[in-house]
């Protein structure tokens, strides 16, 4: 090789700089092979290199990948993949101590006692090597390289205590995956990296971790072979590792390796464990420190010098035992355990007969068990491929095609999309074989693009599973001095830098509930940092806005648009509420006083505008007496007072003092003395809320629905519930008073003592049924006597009612039922009811029969079964006993209806009272007409005529 070839051990700890030092020196030469422990370092150090001198002069060369441009000056290669026999002025070999490794340290081995530079080489490794090299390697030439860094033992910390930039080491994809759920839980998040991974995905992995993204990295003992990253701490979270064969504790030089990519350039790093793994004895951890480990005294040995002119002298050859004592033959490896499977195998020993088919066998038999399934199976795979190559030279296109479409799938869970990953290294190695496939560039391609497709779709499913993605973004912002952006869209939804966290609800923010644990506090952190700005603004918007866009629940709540903003609250006058603002602490004193302000200014507008009628009395100074105090009363009662309530008082109003409060729109009606103006939708919403929060109940009853002249009473509405609602209880049913009222004027006609029926136009203005309005008579202390009598048809009824002949055709002056139930239902008052029959017993003029007509009364015995009977009721009122029977409850006063065939009993007419429960037992004088009735100056006219 010339004087000027040398060989260099360069042997140091972790951190020093060693392949660094290769690469310069290699770039130094015209012509350099490197050879890598992992095809990830493989890729890392191609892609630097790459970067200095382009891709045309660089080439990869791994199991799964290769790219070989024409011109290629420098070969970057796995160990096993490097070329042997071109002569290059350089050789380096990293790692070297793997060659005591139990699986791959004969290709170590081999690389040390036959690999070597024109000019130079360089073997790069610890200095545990240094005796072994030096016995082996006849002229080396040791160079040492301390490391840049301390390198610290802090002990056991809980995954919840572990620092930012922090490694996790586990020894089984299991353990990975476990950690970086629990990172993801109450970190934020983790990158996975392990050396069964694609080189894409590690690498998209490791480009999380070192742009910040996430500040925790977990990975198998692959980061301990030369991966340059930002660690500051690494944790072991085991101390013992399956070899492949057995689980065995792991050496010091082993921790020592992997602690060591700890500290990068001049920063010091830490080591240690977590979770379930022991502490480090304390001369061990020492030992890691000081970089002092036992020197390997023994190397894994396989002979190179491989006979293949059968089968057998193959496996003799690879059998062989070394004779020097630094060498140990190696265990049996995949490949050879392979090799004996199929040299078994009849067919395939009929094929290998000659030294170019035994060098062919050999070389299938090498290709990896990337799928790690059953020994049985990779042989018979490998069996396959051997037949196709041996009889066809090739392997068939349609066999492989067949396996890389089913392979070609992106769905799957991170498990399923690792198996096809390994699947499809398996057709990798084969397609980058040369000579193996027919189209070699064609399948190179398919099989990597499957490959990348895989890996993209594993690195989005483990970023998606064990990276939180929004927390570990509001942490890297919140680490910047950079003031943080939130956006409010018009639904509320907060974003902070493109990532969702929460809802803006008026003033209050609302957290996102899937968020816990740290990233619940980076959430909150970043959110409330972010939204202060907005909260002024939306404040400001509020304050300016009009008070259509605000409104009052019936449970007292105020809103704006659909956010809550605020409740009202009971304040010193019933009419005059205060409100409770909602309003985040964080938000300020500012916006929380300018949104208390505008909605008091609302409600403050919304009490004069509704109830503007009843605050003309409490400002009108004309009113005194007892007219103003009875007026106080009303504003008090919020304008609805039950006149039974008031009786006394009322009774003592002059006619001056009831002029005076009539003019503010107050009617003194037989039952409620109230202000018609405020019976209103909006006015009765606001008066229930309104009142609700003067007795202080817990839940507000609602107002009835609008347009109902009657509702169910119900049983468990709280007392004065149906005044305030603008109704009174009667029975089953609350029937409006404005209603009532009405009703009372058409009862005051009618022959309370003797009896009567409901016509069709108390039933009208009801909206009742019969029996219903039975119910309600009663509940207004009327005994209702119930009877059954024969159904007048309507022939019958229009023969009663026809006209004479003179008048055919002339409109009569009475307005008749139909008119008034249309009348009722054109005022939107009451929905149609059943009009009843007209009296039956005024008997209509009926013509003369012939003989074939049956006489009236007589019904033909074909005929009986078609009589239509009916039911009514006649109404009395029900005299003293109605005053003591369920007073103020709105419960039925006259007891349930009689049986069929009762008659009313007692003497005399009801006296009309001015309240619904205050009555006298002296009959009232007949001549005499109510003031208070709207009707009395018509009435006086009648009795003057008289």
């Amino acid at each position: 090789m010339g004087e000027q070839s040398r060989i260099l051990a360069v042997l140091g700890p972790t951190n020093t700089g060693k392949t660094h030092f290769a690469i310069e020196r290699m770039l130094g030469y015209r012509t350099g092979v490197i050879g890598l422990p992992l095809r990830l370092l493989a890729r890392e150090v191609y892609d630097k290199i790459v970067a200095v001198r382009g891709p045309s002069v660089v080439a990869l060369v791994t199991g799964e990948e290769r790219i070989v441009p024409p011109r290629t000056q420098y070969w970057v290669c796995t160990v096993e993949a490097m070329p042997e026999g071109m002569g290059a002025d350089f050789v380096a070999v990293d790692e070297i101590q793997l060659c005591a490794d139990p699986e791959r340290g004969h290709v170590f081995t081999d690389r040390l006692l036959r690999m070597r530079g024109q000019k130079e080489t360089q073997f790069l490794g610890a200095h545990t090597m240094r005796g072994a090299i030096a016995a082996l390697v006849p002229g080396v030439e040791f160079v040492g390289r301390e490391r840049m860094s301390q390198l610290t033992y802090t002990g056991s910390k809980k995954i919840s205590k572990m620092p930012a930039r922090s490694a996790i080491v586990g020894f089984s994809v299991e353990n990975v995956y476990a950690f970086a759920e629990l990172l993801r839980r109450q970190k934020g998040g983790a990158a996975v990296v392990m050396g069964a991974l694609s080189p894409r995905t590690r690498n998209a992995q490791v480009d999380l971790y070192q742009n910040g993204d996430v500040d925790y990295l977990v990975a198998t003992d692959a980061i301990g072979m030369g991966l340059n990253l930002d660690i500051n701490h690494v944790a072991f979270s085991s101390l013992t590792k399956f070899d492949g064969r057995r689980m065995r504790n792991l050496a010091p030089n082993e921790l020592g390796q992997i602690a060591g990519r700890a500290g990068r350039g001049m920063t010091s790093g830490t080591f240690g464990v977590t979770g379930e793994a022991p502490e480090l004895p304390e001369d061990m951890a020492q030992a890691i420190m000081d970089h002092r480990f036992t020197p390997i005294r023994k190397l894994e040995w396989r002979n190179a010098a491989l006979q293949f002119g059968t089968v057998d002298a193959l496996i003799a050859s690879l059998e062989q035992k070394p004779e020097d004592d630094w060498l140990a033959r190696a265990r049996e490896a995949d490949d050879l355990v392979v090799l004996r499977t199929l040299a078994g195998d009849a067919e395939i020993a009929a094929r290998a007969s000659d030294g170019a088919s035994v060098r062919l066998l050999w070389d299938v038999c090498r290709v990896p068990d990337f799928r790690g399934i059953s020994h049985a199976e990779h042989a018979g795979l490998l069996e396959r491929i051997f037949s196709d190559l041996h009889e066809h030279g090739r392997v068939s296109e349609d066999w492989l095609a067949g396996h890389v479409a089913r392979i070609d799938r992106t769905d799957g869970d991170i498990d399923t999309l690792s198996k096809r990953l390994a699947y499809i290294r398996t057709w990798t190695y084969v397609a980058q074989r040369k000579g193996w496939v027919g189209d070699e560039n064609h399948w190179r391609e398919t099989t990597r693009a499957v490959e990348d497709r895989l890996s993209d779709a594993l690195h989005d499913a483990l970023t998606q599973r064990f990276v939180d993605r929004r927390t570990s973004v509001l942490m890297r912002r919140l680490k910047q001095k950079d003031a943080i952006v939130a956006k409010v869209n018009d639904k509320g939804e907060v974003t902070v830098e493109g990532e969702f966290v929460g809802r803006l609800e008026g003033f209050r923010f609302r957290q996102d509930k899937t968020a816990g644990g740290q990233e619940a506090k980076a959430v909150a952190q970043a959110s409330l940092q972010a939204l202060a700005p907005h909260f002024h603004l939306r404040a400001d918007k509020f304050y300016n806005a009009p008070d259509t866009e605000i409104d009052f629940t019936e449970q007292g709540g105020l809103m704006w648009g659909e956010s809550a903003v605020g409740k009202l609250v009971a304040g010193a006058d019933p009419l005059k509420p205060q409100v409770e603002a909602f309003v985040d602490e964080t938000a300020g004193p500012e916006v929380m006083q300018k949104v208390q302000r505008r909605l008091q200014h609302f409600i403050d507008r919304k009490v004069a505008t509704l109830f503007e009628p009843l605050l003309n009395i409490q400002r009108d100074e004309a009113l005194s007496g007892l007219a103003r105090g009875f007026g106080f009363q009303l504003v008090e009662n919020f304008g609805i007072i039950p006149r039974g309530e008031v009786a006394d008082e009322v009774k003592a109003l002059d006619q001056d003092a009831r002029g005076q409060l009539r003019k503010h729109g107050v009617r003194f009606g037989q039952f409620t003395v109230f202000m018609p103006l405020l019976l209103k939708p909006a006015p009765t919403r606001l008066r229930l809320v309104l009142w609700s929060l003067k007795m202080g109940l817990e839940e507000f009853p609602e107002a009835p629905p609008p347009g109902l002249v009657t509702v169910p009473s119900g049983s468990a509405a709280p007392r004065g519930y149906h005044s305030m609602s603008g109704y009174r209880a009667a029975g089953e049913r609350a029937i409006r008073i404005d209603m009532l009222e009405r009703l009372a004027d058409m009862l005051r006609s009618e022959d309370s003592r003797g009896g009567f029926e409901a016509n069709a136009d108390m039933l009208s203005i009801t909206g009742m049924t019969l029996e219903q309005f039975a119910d309600l008579m009663q509940g207004l202390g009327y005994n209702a006597e119930q009877g059954e009598r024969e159904k007048v048809k309507p022939v019958d009824a229009a023969l009663e009612d026809a006209p004479e002949p003179s008048e055919a055709g002339a409109v009569p002056e009475e307005t008749t039922a139909e008119d008034a139930v249309e009348q009722i239902v054109e005022d939107g008052l009451a929905p149609v009811t059943e009009v009843p029959p007209e009296d039956p017993e005024v008997e209509p003029d009926i013509p003369e029969m012939s003989e074939t007509e049956v006489p009236l009364g007589e019904v033909p015995d074909a005929a009986k079964d078609e009589i239509e009977m009916e039911v009514y009721y006649t109404f009395t009122w029900a005299g003293r006993a109605a005053k003591t029977r369920g007073e103020g409850r709105g419960k039925p006063q006259g007891g349930k209806p009689r049986p069929k065939g009762g008659k009313p009993k007692g003497k005399g007419k009801p006296r009309r009272e001015e309240g619904a429960k205050s009555f006298s037992s002296r009959p009232e004088k007949k001549d005499r007409i109510d003031p208070d009735n709207p009707f009395a100056a018509a009435l006086m006219g009648l009795k003057d005529k008289s």
